[in-house]
């Protein structure tokens, strides 16, 4: 936004960071607090302490100072931000989805040596292994609404067995290497102590290949719908589990290609609106497995859906809980529901300035990344309320002028999904029935139909 359009939003962004100065430990970082919030929601190019200090007239040292030295708790923002979240979502409409947790990670490259948590490793943004830091975040979506809630440093085994770096970059001492699905549950719990209701929990194969990632949402009792690797070791639960010194998993690929729970089903189609560019068409089919890992089964049974994309042929999976009269058409749409984190990341990363921190400093880092948290929250529940308008006089929700002002930042957050065309409206085979049962022409000629 440039000046003249945050001068517009400053009683909306004034009144919606007043409960978060409480956060700071003296008055003089409440101006400070809201000096960085309107650079980070400005039209620089780069969302770092020098531009943003330079564009308000702010000494630079000060700003710096404010981001690395001040007392104030970004832990306590993150928690009022959730709180409030939580409040948001429950007054917002839905679907049948409801509100759908949403775990994703990103990366940023550095040319040094000294940010928090830099090293080589595979970086997502150039899709290959370069110098740079990596990111865990929860997001969430209900309806067409859709922000991030909370952000967390990957810290490598070399990183957290470094004292002298970490002593230098002012890495916490209780702060030890996780993998990244464990970052994820804890983010997970988090939200859930600050009383954020998740309907459904999605994520990429970078997490659902991890079987200890799966079981512990199994143990919270969320329901999930999450991609996973074609490797993944899963045997097709047929009858009584065999006894754990037998249990040998094979691959994800080669169970729906040769189980006759899977070639004994027909294909159903699903049609996806994307957001850009038409529809995509996905065929699915779904069956009971059982997870093994180390010849060891988890005790359950999951839905493994195999899907397959018309036009490409690209091949996904994923792996659900759900019980067993699930519908296909739900649980596709919540596994690819995850396109709104992605989005939602892209948007904080271009517009909100989420990777553009330079500085040698963890709590730092956190609290730039949790601000801008904080800032693609305040644009998500503008772009909402835009939405909610009639077409006529309103002046914007309170904010005068409002819709002349929102157009980037917020139409960029807008980002709309509309609702699937179409989608078999069978139900996933019950686990008591012969999966391969031929459908019934009644329902033959409806999914025709649909298709």
């Amino acid at each position: 936004m440039n000046e003249e359009q945050l001068d517009a939003l400053g009683a909306a962004l004034e009144d919606f960071l007043q409960p978060y100065l409480f956060c700071c430990g003296y008055t003089q970082t409440f101006t400070h607090l809201h000096t960085y919030c309107r650079g980070l929601l400005s039209d620089l190019k780069r969302k770092t302490v020098e531009p943003i200090a330079l564009a308000s007239g702010c000494a630079v040292r000060t700003l710096q100072e404010f981001l690395k030295d001040h007392h104030w708790q970004y832990t306590d923002v993150r928690q009022l931000l959730q709180r409030r979240l939580a409040t948001t979502l429950a007054s917002l409409p839905a679907d049948d989805l409801g509100t759908v947790g949403l775990i994703d990670e990103t990366s940023a490259l550095k040319s040094g040596t000294k940010t928090p948590g830099v090293q080589r490793q595979y970086l997502g943004c150039v899709g290959k292994i370069a110098n740079g830091i990596v990111t865990v975040h929860l997001g969430v979506c209900r309806g067409r609404y859709k922000t991030l809630c909370d952000a967390e440093l990957f810290l490598s085994k070399d990183w957290a067995a470094d004292a002298d770096r970490r002593e230098e970059a002012g890495i916490p001492q209780d702060m030890v290497h996780r993998p990244k699905w464990q970052i994820a549950l804890e983010e997970v719990d988090r939200a859930l102590v600050n009383a954020v209701h998740l309907d459904w929990l999605t994520f990429d194969e970078e997490y659902g290949k991890a079987p200890e990632f799966v079981c512990g949402l199994d143990q919270r009792s969320l329901a999930f719908v999450g991609e996973v690797p074609k490797s993944l070791s899963c045997l097709a639960a047929t009858g009584s589990m065999p006894p754990e010194a037998a249990v040998k998993g094979r691959a994800a690929e080669e169970v729906v290609r040769q189980s006759p729970a899977f070639l004994r089903q027909r294909w159903q189609k699903v049609k996806l609106a994307q957001q850009t560019g038409g529809q995509q068409v996905w065929e699915v089919k779904a069956a009971q497995v059982w997870q093994v890992q180390d010849q060891q089964w988890s005790g359950r049974s999951y839905w493994l859906l195999w899907a397959k994309n018309v036009a490409s042929g690209e091949e996904k999976y994923f792996l659900s809980n759900a019980p067993v009269t699930a519908k296909m058409r739900t649980l596709v749409r919540v596994g690819f529901r995850r396109w709104n984190v992605e989005h939602a990341i892209r948007l904080a990363k271009s517009e909100i300035g989420l990777t553009h921190y330079e500085g040698r400093n963890y709590t730092a880092l956190l609290r730039h990344q949790t601000l801008c948290l904080l800032m693609l929250t305040f644009v998500a529940e503008h772009s909402e309320r835009l939405r909610g308008e009639k077409p006529r006089g309103n002046d914007g929700a309170g904010v005068r002028g409002i819709e002349r002002v929102v157009p980037g930042v917020a139409g960029s957050s807008a980002g709309d999904e509309s609702p699937p065309v179409s989608v078999s409206a069978n139900r996933l085979p019950s686990a008591s029935q012969p999966r391969g049962a031929d459908v019934s022409p009644a329902r033959q000629a409806q999914a025709k139909s649909a298709a």
